[in-house]
């Protein structure tokens, strides 16, 4: 038997995103990760992460995908940017795996897709913030910036950080290969 220790953060909110960044520096240290995924959709969530861990994990960010807001517009902060490729950071941006081509069709033919059932499913059963980290790390394989191995993602929802996870990460066109393996933390309910 092996026992491990979940956080459980009353309410969601991004004062969680300092004690997450805590939880996963300190599951680093059991050395036996070598890459972390941050969801981040404007950069302020991913630099926090970077300035405490750039320099001891493959520190992946994820961001939103551009024309999230607005066609052609990426909201990504561009000196955030900056600082995170000078610390070696690889920064996604995707179109998102848990919506995408599928969220298009049933915005103008109505009904729902077996991908957007899926992200429901997740977001139901875990949370936003789990679907969130699970998605980003689903991205950062198919982009290529992370090993098919175990990794930790951490996602949230709103502003900040509040959940993350140690999983094996999966290629979307894999997803069912995708194992969470440990739960790190999250928001104990859903607001």
């Amino acid at each position: 038997m092996i026992k491990k220790q979940t956080v459980y953060f009353e309410r969601t909110g991004k004062e969680d995103t300092e004690a997450v960044v805590d939880i996963v520096q300190e599951r680093l240290q059991e050395g036996d990760i070598k890459s972390v995924v941050v969801a981040s959709s404007l950069g302020g969530t991913g630099l926090k992460f970077a300035k405490r861990l750039a320099t001891e994990t493959n520190l992946v960010i994820v961001s939103s995908h551009p024309g999230r807001s607005k066609p052609g517009v990426w909201d990504f902060d561009r000196g955030i940017l900056k600082e995170l490729e000078a610390m070696g950071c690889p920064v996604v941006r995707q179109t998102h795996v848990l919506s995408g081509l599928d969220r298009s069709f049933s915005k103008k033919f109505s009904g729902v897709s077996h991908t957007e059932l899926l992200a429901e499913s997740l977001r139901s059963l875990w949370g936003p913030g789990i679907k969130v980290a699970i998605e980003c790390a689903i991205m950062a394989s198919d982009g290529g910036v992370i090993p098919i191995e175990k990794t930790i993602a951490v996602g949230g929802w709103g502003r900040g950080a509040n959940c993350a996870i140690v999983c094996l990460p999966a290629h979307a066109s894999n997803f069912f290969d995708f194992r969470v393996l440990e739960l790190l933390a999250k928001p104990f309910r859903r607001d």
